[in-house]
């Protein structure tokens, strides 16, 4: 793997859209915080890991380790692994970071009103973690080669469609990672009135959702039926053999 041959994604989209799909084609082994249940439902070979244990060893019966976030400290406890490089991931997904940053909420407040004191708290804790999953990809131990973060949608002014988060979180969100995208679903009939379907990743300038990125202009604006490793071909040119460091599984 190329030094530096890492990207941090946050990928936001509406329901059924195709955002856990293109998350779960993350380079393996892959750690999946699992906030929403849909992991039964992706194309991963999948082993459950309670982080209040130590990460499972790649032995090759699994590409996916995932982790049923029930509450918020399940969420710190994979973090508390993961920054300490010992495992065997290659890349990370949390799935969805709306519902993630809800455990927070009832964390703090339990079922009670939010007082204005505690959107305080929420915001430094939540931005806080997400900068961590982030700075995953430069951690000096252990590295990871991609970081996804999916988001839920909601439509604001005109129509625009940006992540969907409570509170000071949302104006910040946006300017923490390499790449904001959205996960888009076009349909159409084609000449015989079949309706046809196309998934695509929207990263360039368009009028329905809130994206962008810092990556000198390397993605297109709009691609099909994409995947991560697409996304870092885009960015750093195609990966050798040579080049990866991909792990392998125990003997």
């Amino acid at each position: 793997m190329s030094l530096g041959r890492s990207i941090s994604i946050l990928l936001q989209g509406p329901a059924k859209a195709g955002k856990s799909t293109f998350a779960s084609t993350s380079p393996k082994p892959m750690c999946y915080l699992d906030c929403e249940g849909g992991t039964r439902f992706l194309p991963i070979t999948a082993v459950v890991w309670d982080p209040r244990t130590a990460p499972p060893e790649f032995d090759g019966t699994w590409d996916t380790a995932v982790v049923k976030i029930r509450n918020y400290d399940d969420a710190t406890l994979a973090y508390q692994w993961l920054q300490s490089g010992k495992h065997p991931f290659t890349s990370l997904v949390v799935d969805s970071i709306s519902e993630l940053q809800q455990k927070l909420v009832d964390k703090i407040s339990g079922r009670n009103q939010m007082q204005t004191q505690d959107w305080g708290e929420v915001f430094r804790n939540f931005m806080g973690m997400l900068r961590d999953f982030r700075d995953l990809c430069e951690n000096p131990i252990r590295p990871l080669t991609s970081v996804v973060l999916v988001a839920m949608s909601k439509t604001v002014d005109k129509g625009l469609k940006i992540p969907q988060l409570q509170g000071q979180s949302l104006t910040y969100l946006p300017y923490l990672f390499d790449v904001t995208a959205a996960a888009h679903v076009y349909t159409w009939r084609d000449e015989q009135q079949n309706q046809m379907t196309s998934f695509r990743l929207l990263v360039g300038p368009n009028d329905m959702y809130q994206v962008g990125e810092r990556v000198g202009g390397r993605i297109p604006a709009e691609l099909e039926n994409p995947t991560v490793p697409m996304i870092l071909d885009y960015v750093f040119g195609p990966e050798t053999p040579a080049e990866s460091t991909e792990p392998q599984a125990s003997a």
